[in-house]
């Protein structure tokens, strides 16, 4: 068993170094089953699985929709949804105190429902929003915090990717822990479900940034202060803003209402997805032959990521479940005081520590195989325990050294800002998402109550 900790630490120690995920998580546990197997340590029908284990990858209908919501988001980015947000909320709100935060948020979120890419939400209102809001006087740890909090929560608002992969990965979670409960005709999670749970504890996290930009903005006024209205004129109307909103919420409606109601699995509604946003796209005149094979290469791209750490990751969990790995993991869980209530917390924390070092994907083909059968084992709600890992989750885009929407503004945010600032602003957003985690963990109604209510 002491070989699985050493595995597990080893693989830790090159992804901190900076080697590619896929190839780290295969080569390193590759390289630990050729050890054991000269070594008599390692049973060599473990790797014998894995062909099968690949072949499940490549035949999961469910993973379709990855690289069809990735082109949905790459190809509404591309439209300049963002932009023509941005500019009528911003005439709306601006002229009050904490107004360009608010716009922001609200723009963020319906990003987030309509690209679900962190990475992309992050840079683009890092290109349009920072400078307006440096030049109106915010104090730069309140933009740049606003700015990469808002991009997480692509993280949580449904269609998500991480709810696509956690729902995989808790989908075989699930029924393996329900077959080691003696129940040989197990029940399934779909990725439907974890939307579905997800929309409350989505609109919560928006509703607390807006308070606390609110509260920030009556606290410490000069640290966001309103704009000046220079012409009548050019302010927006709510007509305008209900016509620059109308077709990017159809689409939402139509992809994710499809889901919820049962119309279309979630690959069909990803590919729904993907026609409307170029559509939406060849509407705004943003679509040409030169913007689509921009967008398929950037889709490819993105794609061929998640899938090399997926099929890296299988190949980490049976070598890691060949030196009994789960089972010294089990046993530890099990040694925790406070049974069910004592070993999410242990978990959580884990994840969240993690976190500082290590991106989602990581985690949740990593970590989340290896503890998420036991948990659900203890007669877990796995809807519940999704959407707490998929919050746990979103902390890691800010938290410091290594939070990935941090890097990614930092690329985009003029020089004149330090990093320390970009970091002190994202503090206060990493407290209200764990007071979000704590929400949920102690009201557990706010994910199940609407899938109960939807599916019965």
């Amino acid at each position: 068993m002491i070989e699985a900790v050493i595995l597990f630490f080893t693989v830790i120690l090159f992804l901190l170094i900076g080697f590619p995920v896929a190839f780290t998580l295969a080569g390193v546990a590759l390289l630990f089953a050729g050890i054991g197997l000269l070594t008599g340590n390692f049973e060599a029908g473990y790797l014998s699985a894995l062909p099968s284990r690949l072949f499940g990858i490549m035949t999961n209908e469910t993973l379709i929709a990855v690289p069809l919501f990735v082109f949905m988001g790459i190809t509404l980015q591309r439209s300049k949804l963002a932009e023509d947000l941005l500019e009528t909320l911003s005439s709306l709100f601006g002229t009050y105190r904490g107004g360009l935060g608010l716009a922001v948020v609200l723009v963020g979120m319906l990003l987030a429902a309509s690209t679900g890419i962190v990475g992309a939400t992050v840079v683009t209102m890092g290109l349009l929003s920072l400078p307006t809001m440096l030049k109106r006087g915010y104090k730069p740890e309140i933009a740049t915090g606003v700015i990469a909090a808002s991009g997480t929560l692509g993280q949580i608002i449904p269609p998500s990717i991480v709810l696509v992969l956690l729902g995989d990965v808790l989908s075989s979670s699930f029924q393996q822990a329900q077959l080691q409960r003696g129940i040989y005709s197990p029940e399934t999670v779909s990725v439907g479900d974890l939307f579905v749970g997800a929309i409350i504890p989505g609109l919560i996290l928006v509703l607390l940034y807006m308070f606390y930009l609110v509260f920030i903005s009556f606290l410490k006024p000069e640290t966001m202060p309103p704009a000046e209205v220079v012409n009548e004129s050019e302010q927006k109307s709510l007509a305008s803003l209900l016509w620059v909103l109308m077709p990017p919420l159809f689409l939402m409606v139509a992809v994710l209402g499809s889901i919820i109601f049962g119309i279309a699995t979630i690959t069909e509604a990803a590919g729904v997805g993907a026609i409307g946003a170029l559509l939406l796209a060849a509407t705004k005149q943003q679509l040409s032959f030169a913007v689509l094979k921009d967008v398929c290469q950037e889709t490819a791209k993105l794609t061929s990521m998640v899938f090399l750490i997926l099929i890296g990751a299988s190949i980490f969990s049976l070598v890691f479940r060949g030196y009994e790995g789960d089972e010294l993991v089990q046993a530890y869980l099990s040694s925790v005081p406070g049974g069910v209530v004592g070993i999410v917390v242990v978990v959580m924390l884990a994840m969240f520590l993690l976190g500082f070092v290590l991106d989602f994907i990581e985690i949740t083909f990593v970590v989340v195989p290896i503890v998420a059968p036991i948990i659900l084992a203890l007669g877990v709600d796995p809807v519940w325990l999704g959407i707490l890992i998929a919050v746990n989750l979103q902390t890691s885009f800010l938290t410091p050294p290594f939070g990935f929407a941090l890097f990614y503004l930092r690329g985009v945010a003029p020089e004149s800002i330090e990093t320390k600032a970009i970091y002190k602003g994202a503090l206060p957003f990493v407290a209200i998402q764990l007071f979000m985690l704590l929400l949920i963990a102690l009201f557990p109604e706010l994910v199940t109550w609407l899938p109960n209510k939807i599916y019965g």
